[in-house]
């Protein structure tokens, strides 16, 4: 199996290129050599290398830069998904492509399921959502996942933040307001692999079991290092930003759950395998 890997240098896309070569043959690609705002450059990557699977790891991820470098957001996060989604119509390859849980409002208090009515609130959700919908209009078979707080040994995240101050026993303030489920990157590259097995398809939302605020996920990387950082509760309005994030978040896995045929466990028993 021939796979095409966009992202190789995001978080997930790392973690991908080390899981995906258990399936086959893996061309992996970045920015500088597929740009994603050259929409023929996209289209001659995919007809040159002819791949089985496309894998989509590459996205504009900047929340509240979205919301003013707009035409940056929509090109990567809504434009590119959907030419992928045209080009791999004409190969014959699966397209894996990932979402956010961002595209929903946060007005509800239980998991949400792939069926609830998506409500993006900022201009970054609002173009991943237009990616997710331009892959499912191409007509090609696709596989689109959405995950959320994605977090990792690489790059800048929430989770490396709240270490390295608790590896200074630093006191931290986090909001006890905002709630979804921390995913870890590993988790999702392990996971696409084994969904790409089953032969998976359509929408399924990817996150490890419970969840969370980043207020209760910051203390539980403070006992896990065995740190005397304090952290203290504070409310979202007490950090402004220019994109809105939906006060409630959570997704249900029980659909991923029922694909893999497997328990999913809890984001706890994932946090310790994290930074490594």
């Amino acid at each position: 199996m021939r796979i095409l890997l966009t992202g190789r240098n995001g978080q997930v896309g790392w973690e991908l290129e080390r899981a995906l070569p258990a399936l086959g043959e893996v061309v992996a690609t970045d920015r500088t050599s597929l740009d994603l705002t050259d929409v023929e450059a996209i289209r001659r990557a995919i007809g040159e290398t002819r791949p089985e699977v496309i894998v989509n790891a590459a996205a504009y991820t900047a929340v509240d830069k979205a919301e003013t470098e707009r035409d940056a957001a929509t090109q990567a996060n809504a434009v590119a998904p959907g030419v992928m989604g045209e080009e791999a119509k004409r190969v014959g390859a699966l397209l894996v492509h990932y979402s956010t849980d961002y595209v929903f409002d946060g007005n509800q208090r239980t998991p949400y399921v792939e069926t609830d009515a998506p409500h993006p609130l900022s201009y970054y959700a609002r173009t991943k959502l237009e990616g997710e919908r331009a892959v499912a209009a191409s007509g090609c078979r696709h596989l689109i996942l959405r995950t959320s707080w994605v977090y990792g040994p690489r790059a800048s995240n929430f989770y490396q933040i709240i270490r390295r101050k608790a590896e200074a026993n630093e006191p931290m303030r986090m909001v006890d307001d905002q709630t979804s489920v921390p995913t870890t990157s590993a988790f999702v590259a392990r996971h696409t692999v084994d969904l790409i097995r089953k032969s998976a398809s359509g929408l399924l939302h990817l996150v490890p079991s419970g969840q969370a605020t980043r207020y209760e996920f910051a203390r539980e990387v403070v006992r896990m290092a065995n740190s005397r950082s304090k952290v203290d509760p504070a409310k979202s309005a007490e950090f402004p930003a220019p994109a809105r994030r939906p006060a409630y978040s959570a997704m249900s896995n029980a659909r991923a759950a029922r694909v893999l045929g497997t328990v999913i466990p809890d984001w706890r028993e994932l946090l310790p395998r994290a930074s490594s």
